[in-house]
């Protein structure tokens, strides 16, 4: 009896050693579970992290790349003014440096022989008639001393006239922006809309054109071939329709499809400015009503190589609308770039952007100090 209670303690104590085990072993299991769970996590975690590293060095390199690519066009364009202004150049200051090379002091024959040149330069009455001025009292002061000091002199009082203005550019703080842009047919005033939609989708804006010179056929081809082009969507309808409807239905297209910046084309009739005063009013209002909370930009496109004409034509247009600013185009192919210098001081209008070639990506904001460097290169 004794012997069977001890064999029965003994079965009971190896059960609850074989349950024991069973439950470490259990145990263990849950444990290894968990930790695989734990190890998983950590492990998916890990990957969303470097997942997440990889898109922001990705995005670091392409704004980089982005940098890089804007610094290597600004660099190009400032060649392509450098070249562009080549004829103006060589018309203003080449003229001048003969002038210069004539006088070893500064007396009043100098300066009347340099306001000449000036004048010839297109550079304006206006503007000449101040530069001489200023240079004048700059050698009754003593500041200016001899002729060889009188580029550097120019140089400043060129800058100082193309950066005044008592229009300051326009900001687009809703985020929204419409820019009309008007001109004369021939002034490239097509063209420049389709560049400047380029340059902008390029900067990463949402552009949207619409064809509102609907009075000259090849106008709603040539945007249409622009906006091709540049992948850009265009609002247009047939030949001799309302420019105003055309820019109503474009104000819609530009809500509904949450656009940054619309640019509409306008028809050039300046010989009989009744008519395209009350059109441009018209889509003007439509802006105004349809579009209250968008930036509005009115941009007078003139050709450089037409010189005084272009100065005149500013003029006109300012009679009968607002101007905000200027696109001058055309400036790779004249002497006559001296015109920016009298359009900005008679008529206190900024240029607002330059074109100097026929590349889509050769219209540029206009820098005063890059031009007058460019120009005395």
């Amino acid at each position: 009896m004794t012997w069977n209670r001890h064999e029965e303690e003994k079965e009971i104590v190896q059960v609850e050693e074989k349950m024991q085990e069973v439950l470490d072993e259990e145990i263990v299991e849950d444990i290894k579970t968990e930790v695989t769970k734990e190890v998983v996590k950590v492990v998916k975690v890990a990957e969303e992290v470097k997942e997440e590293i990889k898109e922001e060095v990705k995005e670091e390199i392409k704004e980089d790349d982005v940098i890089e690519e804007l610094v290597e066009e600004k660099q190009s364009f400032f060649q392509k003014l450098v070249k562009g202004l080549s004829k103006t150049k060589s018309n203003i200051i080449g003229n001048i440096d003969n002038v210069l090379k004539g006088f070893t002091k500064i007396d009043e024959e100098l300066f009347e022989e340099l306001e000449e040149q000036l004048i010839m330069a297109d550079i304006g009455v206006a503007a000449t008639i101040d530069i001489i001025a200023d240079l004048r009292q700059k050698a009754k002061d003593g500041r200016l001393k001899e002729p060889s000091e009188i580029k550097s002199l120019l140089k400043e009082e060129i800058v100082k006239i193309l950066t005044f203005s008592d229009k300051p550019k326009k900001q687009d703080e809703s985020g929204k922006k419409v820019m009309l842009i008007i001109g004369v047919n021939g002034a490239g005033k097509t063209t420049s809309v389709g560049k400047l939609a380029s340059k902008y989708r390029k900067e990463g804006k949402k552009v949207l054109l619409a064809a509102a010179d609907t009075f000259r056929a090849a106008a709603i081809e040539q945007l249409a071939e622009w906006a091709n082009r540049a992948n850009i969507d265009l609002i247009k309808h047939k030949e001799g329709s309302d420019p105003g409807a055309v820019v109503f239905d474009a104000i819609a297209a530009a809500k509904a499809r949450k656009m940054d910046l619309l640019i509409c084309d306008t028809a050039g009739r300046l010989h009989n400015k009744k008519n395209l005063m009350d059109e441009l009013k018209k889509i003007y209002k439509i802006i105004e009503k349809e579009y209250p909370e968008a930036e509005k930009e009115m941009l007078l496109v003139l050709d450089a190589t037409t010189g005084q004409n272009a100065l005149q034509q500013a003029k006109l247009f300012g009679e009968i609308v607002d101007i905000d600013g200027l696109i001058l185009t055309k400036l790779d192919g004249t002497a006559k770039g001296g015109i920016v210098v009298a359009i900005n001081k008679e008529l206190n209008i900024p240029v607002r952007y330059i074109g100097v070639g026929e590349g889509i990506e050769d219209l540029q904001e206009f820098d005063a100090a890059e031009f007058v460097n460019a120009l005395f290169e």
